[in-house]
């Protein structure tokens, strides 16, 4: 089976800082592109960061320059380093990985993560 799971999640403070991580287990050929959602309740799915196999990033409007994504290719993770934080970070964080590859040649999966709770309090 594979899977996405993350962890880090949970209660700080305002200003203050968590790590998410997500790792990829099971039999996995190949992973493009990786990134990380987040949803609040009321709220839609909204695109927190990207990062491609080659390391290239992208970013949501509301966390530029506050969040960090990065990988690490051997262990088939990534990570999501969350500075500054404000309430309105408050949400479940879903990591995402829209092409995954069980076996050469074979059909490019999508992938979705359970999900981790952040709770920024004032």
């Amino acid at each position: 089976q594979v899977q996405l799971v993350e962890s880090g999640g949970g209660l700080v403070q305002a200003g203050g800082s968590l790590r998410l991580s997500c790792a990829a287990s099971g039999s996995i050929f190949s992973i493009n592109a990786m990134g990380w959602f987040r949803q609040a309740p009321g709220k839609q799915r909204e695109l927190v960061a990207v990062i491609t196999s080659a390391g290239s990033t992208n970013y949501g409007d509301s966390v530029e320059g506050r969040f960090t994504i990065s990988r690490d290719n051997a262990k088939k993770t990534v990570y999501l380093q969350m500075n500054s934080l404000k309430p309105e970070d408050t949400a479940v964080y879903y990591c995402h990985a829209p092409e995954v590859r069980t076996y050469w040649g074979g059909p490019q999966r999508e992938l979705w993560g359970q999900g981790t709770l952040v709770t920024v309090s004032s």
